[in-house]
């Protein structure tokens, strides 16, 4: 009997600041579907209390911690994912920061910058660091967790949005470039998700009220919303599917 179109038997995944929200669901549900998967975020403590909680579930998982923004940091945690189990076919850069929630005009030089190297330029390093090896293999999976935030406007997370933007169109890039030796690029943008690091927008409740009743599904979304895209974008049902980004908003872009 032939496998599952979403069966990720075999595969080994790495995801960026996986130990809570949105990055945890995408680290479980890819070990779920049967990858082994290499979860991690800056603190040691956070990355080791859910190896332990996935391992409990019967899951293959490994933690390391690692602070995006060191170059050298990544490159040491992709070295691990390697050294481990052998070769990285999924890599989920999900990691970002928005430190600044303001208009645009008065966002410091110091806030922006930090924006841009986490949520722009360390995704492009995750890239170059894992993105060629998988192209000597024959194909893989390089997956970015944007925002719609990058696609619609925003009075207070503008330069998030940028980088969001930015992302979205970096996928198109490697897409184009990856493509002829077998590896997809793709991304996907949540809307307004119940996580931590979007507690600023959610937890007022009138503005909670607002989006829930501009959101034609009426109502936020979970993390657990976006984890199944991400196996579905790593797995054979997407064999045909790159350089996209995959909207999963409850519908608030399309009014």
């Amino acid at each position: 009997m032939s496998k599952s179109l979403f069966d990720l038997e075999g595969k080994v995944a790495l995801v960026t600041g996986s130990t809570k929200g949105i990055g945890k669901s995408i680290a479980e549900e890819l070990a779920r579907a049967g990858a082994k998967v290499v979860v991690s975020s800056r603190k040691a403590e956070a990355c080791e209390a859910v190896r332990q909680e996935l391992e409990a579930k019967g899951l293959a998982v490994l933690a390391k911690p690692c602070n995006i923004s060191r170059k050298e940091e990544l490159e040491a945690l992709v070295r691990f994912t390697q050294q481990a189990w052998g070769r990285v076919d999924i890599a989920v850069a999900n990691a970002a920061v928005n430190p600044y929630y303001g208009p645009l005009a008065q966002i410091p030089d110091q806030a922006f910058d930090k924006v841009f190297l986490n949520n722009v330029k360390s995704v492009l390093w995750l890239a170059g660091m894992t993105i060629p090896a998988m192209a000597e293999r024959g194909g893989g999976s390089f997956i970015t967790v944007g925002s719609i935030g990058g696609i619609i406007a925003n009075t207070v997370i503008g330069a998030y949005g940028m980088s969001k933007a930015a992302n979205h169109h970096l996928v198109r890039n490697l897409a184009a470039e990856w493509g002829p030796k077998g590896v997809r690029v793709n991304a996907i943008a949540p809307g307004l998700i119940r996580t931590d690091f979007a507690k600023a927008l959610w937890q007022d409740e009138a503005r909670r009220r607002e989006r829930e009743a501009n959101t034609p599904l009426r109502r936020l979304g979970a993390p657990r919303d976006i984890g199944g895209i991400a196996v579905f974008l790593a797995s054979e049902a997407a064999a045909f599917i790159t350089g996209q980004t995959i909207v999963a908003d409850g519908g608030v872009t399309i009014l």
